[in-house]
Order: C-alpha cells, then sequence, then structure tokens
C-alpha cells in the first residue's frame, strides 16, 4: 500500500495585529467560508473583525457587565449567542446589533458553548459541573444535567456521530449521546484539567488537551488512545483544525502557538514572540476563518493576531 505524502512544512507570518480590547482577550468564534470573526474577553466587549481585511478597525457589537469566555455564531440564523459570567447566555442579532434573547443561567462561569444546527439546541459547560441545553427556538433552558462537582472546560459536537465530547476539570473527558446526553463513555489518561477537545473533520478521532500540556488522540472507532504527544511546555488552551483539515493548531499558557501536522501529529512550525513575532502572555483560543489560509489567535496581551500559513 503506497504511503501518503507528508504535509509539507508550511511557514507562517503575523501579518497584523488587532488592537482595541481594554483587558485579556478569551474568546474567538469563526468559521470556514466567512472571514468575520468575534472576540471577546475580561473587557465584556464584544468585537467583530474582518480577518481578510485586517486593517480595518473593529466593529463593537456590545459591552456588557462581565467578563466573557465563550461565543458561538449561529451563521444560518445571523445570532452570536456569548456566555456572559455569573449572568447567563446573550444572543445578538449581528444584522442589527441588538440583544435579542437573554437567559439566566446559575451564577457561575460559562466555559464553553456548541451549537447543534440538527438538533436546534445550544450546549452550555457550567463551571459547577453542569451541562446547560438551550432550546435555539427561544434559548429557553430545557435541561441542566449535573456531570460532575469540577467544572465543565470544553465542548466538541460531531453531528455524524451524535456525540457531545465534554472535558472537565476533574481530568475526564465525556463522550455523550446527543440526544438523550447519557454517557457513553469516559476518558480517563489526562492527568490535569482538560481545557480542549475537538473532533478531527473526518469524525474518525477525537483530540483533547489541557494542563497537563499532552495532547491525545483517541480514534472514535472504540475511543482507544491512539497517540499522546508533550505538546508544550505549559498549559493547552486550545485546539483548533485548519479549513483544509491539513492542520492542527495548539495555543497555549507557554506563549506559544504551534503547528501541526494533522494525520501524524508531527510538529511542523512555531509560533512564539522570539521566532515570529507573537504573543508576549498566554495565548488562549485559535480559529480558522475564511478560505485564505489564515489563523487567527487571541491573547492574555489584550490583542488578537492574524497568521498567513503558507508553503
Amino acid at each position: 500500500m503506497p504511503l501518503s505524502a507528508p504535509t509539507p512544512r508550511p511557514n507562517a507570518r503575523n501579518i497584523a495585529t488587532l488592537a482595541g480590547h481594554r483587558d485579556a482577550v478569551y474568546a474567538l468564534a469563526g468559521r470556514p467560508g466567512s472571514d468575520r470573526i468575534f472576540s471577546s474577553g475580561a473587557d465584556g466587549l464584544v468585537v467583530a473583525w474582518n480577518a481578510a481585511e485586517p486593517a480595518q478597525d473593529g466593529e463593537l457589537l456590545a459591552r456588557v457587565d462581565n467578563s466573557v469566555y465563550a461565543l458561538c455564531e449561529l451563521p444560518a440564523r445571523g445570532l452570536l449567542a456569548l456566555g456572559q459570567n455569573f449572568q447567563g447566555v446573550q444572543v445578538l442579532d449581528l444584522q442589527d446589533k441588538k440583544l435579542v434573547h437573554a437567559t439566566a443561567l446559575p451564577p457561575v462561569a460559562i466555559f464553553d458553548l456548541v451549537y447543534s444546527e440538527s438538533r436546534q439546541r445550544l450546549y452550555c459547560a457550567l463551571a459547577d459541573g453542569t451541562l446547560a441545553v438551550l432550546r435555539g427556538s427561544d434559548f429557553r433552558l430545557e435541561n441542566l444535567l449535573r456531570l460532575s462537582d469540577k467544572s465543565l472546560r470544553s465542548l466538541a459536537l460531531s453531528e455524524a456521530r451524535h456525540e457531545l465530547a465534554v472535558g472537565s476539570s476533574d481530568h475526564l473527558v465525556r463522550v455523550l449521546d446527543l440526544d438523550s446526553l447519557a454517557v457513553k463513555t469516559t476518558l480517563r489518561e489526562a492527568t490535569n484539567s482538560v481545557f480542549t477537545v475537538a473532533f478531527s473533520p473526518d469524525g474518525h478521532s477525537l483530540l483533547a488537551a489541557g494542563r497537563d500540556a499532552h495532547l491525545r488522540r483517541y480514534a472514535t472507532a472504540d475511543y482507544a488512545l491512539a497517540d499522546e504527544v508533550i505538546a508544550h511546555m505549559y498549559t493547552i488552551n486550545n485546539l483548533s483544525f485548519s479549513t483544509d483539515g491539513r492542520y492542527l493548531g495548539t495555543c497555549s499558557l507557554d506563549k506559544s502557538i504551534k503547528l501541526w501536522d494533522a494525520d501524524s501529529l508531527a510538529l511542523l512550525r512555531v509560533l512564539d514572540r522570539a521566532r515570529a513575532a507573537g504573543h508576549g502572555t498566554s495565548v488562549n483560543k485559535l480559529v480558522w476563518p475564511g478560505s485564505q489560509q489564515r489563523l487567527v489567535s487571541c491573547s492574555d496581551d489584550r490583542s488578537l493576531a492574524v497568521w498567513q500559513v503558507f508553503e
């Protein structure tokens, strides 16, 4: 059987710094096919940017009282959901820049949000160990499911597999049935909080990472551990696949972004301040918007960076 060609080692250049936030930036939302990205963080500002035209100023969409850790765009409906810590979920109409829904939740931090188009449900990971489920029609609370006595930190959705993966501060990853919310399997290899989970674009793998700085890949056929890499010096805050599925990006408390071959998990490139004019403090989130192979990162240094990835 012929071997697949290795992924070429990419280059990446920091082509723009997006400034305007007044405090650490924790949340990003962006998607393939759209150059528009959204950011928020400790200052409660919700800002829209154009990754294709990064010289343009950001557009202030909203200002909320508390910090924001999670954003989720609902593109089919022109909405943006945000988790306002200790308040609940608020939903903005992106065209009118108006608040159209507000749902109170337990007064704790909201660490992640994902939306299922097929189920028309918004899933919210809460700091008290609860998974909140909101109806997409009116964003009313439908279910509060206590999964852990520790924080739920990250969510990943597989519509094709009808599964929701939940990473938490009890060191576990739980894979739930998307309809019943029953726990199908529990992954126990992490030795500290799991801050980020993601299904591969082909659905064959689930990746998880967090405070122990290891990147783990599980085969979704049986959820056996397939690979484990010591990926960063400190906590891995987020991981994200490129639009074409060839690259995996990770970002860390160690102030770096790393690009990996999505198939082999071979390290391809390190983006930090010394080597690539990167961030000077913790890098918190990554998104790959649009179709120009651009990566956007955000950091405790109050900025976003736009990276052009090329071969």
